[in-house]
């Protein structure tokens, strides 16, 4: 269990998949040693940073990915002599994995015999795909080319064929008044958006933390350390000091676990998107949650390596402000049985939301805020922890009511994966109903009907108890008509949660928001606005977009805007998550970036989030573009916004295409 929930903490790693070669913490220099007419021995010296460790290939599999080297795509001609000959390599226990892990430091040295099977090949390149480590992991994935002569290598990355390089050549819009794009009115909507964003995530983090706060494992520490403070101190306000200390240091610990993710952002703006958007990242929060929601119900206990709290704990016994900062990490880690699952929540929804790695800051600021002011305020206030209630079956019962609250959230992401891979078996009632079938089970814990390990020995329903549960009985009696045909109500609460409407057990006409009609090709579209000669709605949306869900079933279902958008516009909707179905061969391409980079396009969703980041510069979801058949933007694009402004939008917009 304990190498399960450790998991999660190595998704710091992963979020950096997307990492720039140029600037990892190792570089490679090449060289090549002849052996006989056919074989050749490819040579690798590498030197690593200091801190930083590379694993060798001969890593167990179950534990840090080992190094695998292989030949580049598209490469033939070759085949490689078994694996590469290493130097030499540590060996050290690993406490996260429970295994000795093999890897190299400051320098590695790594020699793959190659038997050229065709002579008419010179040159051959080779894949390095590794982990490199020190307080997280980043992956390391890059090709090498060599040359069996002895001479330069002849660069080839940019090359391309004429088909690739019509087909990038057409990815770019011949765009006017494209300085609409960029106009200061759509910086300032696109900047209130993201403030507003920034606001709801710290609230919903800092009642995170509230609901952590009265949890067994924190509520029960707040009269221990307080009381610790005020009277292992000479003077009172010393005591009352230092436990503000300590709730600064609780939260800015909380708030440090968000950092990676701007680094990560750095190199590469659109990571948290491919993050939120990837299938299988997806399924591995799904595990994750229910994994969670099993701790909650009292099935086993999570919890950190004994000796991370140990060794937390031993040094808190240096005194001062260092010595208080290490009494709150050992909070933070003793703590994380409960805290945790809530973190990975918040976690999980922030990445797979359109804010950037500030929304994650900001939740976890608000998560480490709500855990620490109580220890502030009862410092200030010592006299008021009499008033607090003693812990126990009350403190059982919202630990298991939290379990429901994960197992509901674990599948939104088995959504997210089913919408992404287009399996067609989580369809929007099947959701509903499950979502359904949690808040009765719910509700019949509440009854005392049925029991969990981590339960309270209920011998009498309170009042309280079935006022809550028929609460939740009702909320379950309101996403009841999400299994008809036809629903009696909109399922605004679930909007963003749930699959979209046309994503239905029933029979749609057609798959588009609301039934509008709309394509899914951008060429097709534009074809047909230009014989019907309306202005064009470029909608950039995604199967897992939370926004894009909001914004269809609460702003465009408005009788107003719907209208507009039937009657007056032509509406292209470009899925960039579209990764599952591929383009036809005769469509594919590799596409060539500005550094030179190639970048090969195989799928939808590759091409519709090219065809955006190239032509707007952007690369969140969702993106709203209005313009004219001829490509004439018309105004400043949109994004997530309210009802009133996305009309007036609509309405700008046709105003000037009929001017």
């Amino acid at each position: 269990m304990k190498r399960v929930f450790t998991l999660l903490l190595l998704i710091l790693g992963f979020t950096s998949s997307i990492y720039a070669q140029d600037d990892a913490p190792i570089e490679v220099e090449t060289s090549v040693k002849k052996i006989s007419d056919t074989e050749y021995d490819l040579i690798f010296n590498v030197y690593i940073e200091d801190e930083w460790h590379l694993y060798s290939q001969y890593n167990p599999q179950d534990a840090s990915l080992p190094m695998t080297i292989k030949p580049s795509e598209g490469e033939s001609g070759f085949t490689l002599v078994g694996k590469a000959t290493e130097s030499e390599t540590t060996t050290e226990y690993s406490e996260i994995w429970g295994v000795d892990e093999i890897f190299f430091v400051e320098e590695a040295q790594l020699v793959q015999r190659i038997k050229v099977d065709d002579p008419s090949v010179r040159q051959v390149s080779l894949n390095i795909d590794a982990q490199v480590c020190k307080e997280f992991c980043l992956p390391y994935d890059d090709d090498f080319t060599f040359s069996l002569d002895g001479g330069e290598v002849v660069e080839t990355v940019a090359t391309v064929d004429e088909k690739s390089q019509a087909i990038t050549n057409s990815l770019k819009l011949d765009l006017k008044n494209e300085e609409l794009l960029n106009t200061d009115i759509g910086e300032e909507s696109e900047e209130k958006d993201k403030k507003n964003n920034l606001v709801n995530i710290f609230l919903l983090g800092f009642l995170g933390g509230l609901i952590a706060f009265l949890t067994p494992c924190v509520f029960p520490l707040i009269p221990l350390t307080v009381s610790f403070f005020t009277k292992q101190s000479d003077k009172k306000s010393k005591g009352i000091t230092n436990s503000v200390i300590y709730g600064f240091f609780i939260a800015a610990i909380y708030v440090a676990l968000s950092l990676p993710f701007h680094f990560a952002e750095n190199l590469d703006p659109a990571i948290l998107n491919t993050i939120s958007t990837n299938m299988w990242l997806n399924i591995f929060f799904f595990i994750v949650l229910i994994f969670f929601a099993g701790s909650f119900f009292g099935f086993y206990t999570i919890t950190l390596p004994s000796s991370w709290s140990n060794k937390t704990d031993s040094a808190s016994g240096v005194g001062g402000i260092l010595g208080i900062f290490f009494m709150a990490l050992t909070l933070a880690i003793v703590s994380f049985s409960c805290t945790g699952p809530i973190l990975g929540s918040l976690l999980a929804g922030s990445l797979t939301s359109d804010g950037g790695p500030m929304q994650l800051t900001a939740g976890m600021g608000g998560f480490g805020l709500a855990l620490a002011l109580p220890f502030a305020f009862f410092a200030l206030f010592p006299n008021l922890l009499k008033a607090l209630p003693k812990s126990g079956f009350w403190m059982k019962a919202i630990t298991v009511m939290l379990g429901f609250v994960e197992l509901a959230l674990a599948f939104k992401f088995l959504s997210n994966a089913d919408l992404v891979g287009q399996w067609n078996f989580l369809k929007r009632e099947v959701f509903i109903g499950i979502w359904i079938l949690i808040a009765v089970l719910a509700a019949f814990f509440l009854f005392g009907v049925i029991k969990f390990p981590g339960g309270p020995k209920v011998k009498r329903v309170s009042g309280l108890r079935i006022i809550l549960g028929l609460g939740v009985l009702g909320f379950g009696a309101y996403l009841a008509p999400g299994l008809m045909q036809k629903p009696m109500w909109n399922l605004n609460l679930l909007s963003g949660f749930a699959p979209p409407q046309f994503y239905s057990v029933y029979k749609q006409d057609n798959s588009c928001p609301l039934a509008l009609n709309c394509f899914k090709d951008f060429d097709e579209g534009m074809a047909y606005a230009k014989s019907v000669n309306k202005p064009v709605l470029l909608d950039f949306t995604g199967w897992a977009c939370v926004n894009c869900r909001k914004m269809e079933e609460n702003v465009w279902s408005e009788n107003n805007i719907y209208n507009t958008l039937k009657n007056d516009y032509v509406l292209i909707s470009l899925y960039v998550d579209d990764n599952e179905n591929k383009l036809p061969i005769d469509k594919q391409f590799d596409y060539v970036k500005p550094n030179g980079k190639i970048k090969k396009i195989r799928t939808y969703g590759e091409k519709w989030a090219t065809l955006q980041s190239v032509n707007f510069k952007n690369a969140s979801q969702p993106y709203y573009v209005l313009m004219s058949p001829e490509l004439e933007v018309l105004n400043s694009p949109q994004q997530y916004t309210d009802k009133l402004t996305y009309h007036n939008w609509l309405k700008d917009g046709l105003k000037r295409f009929k001017n």
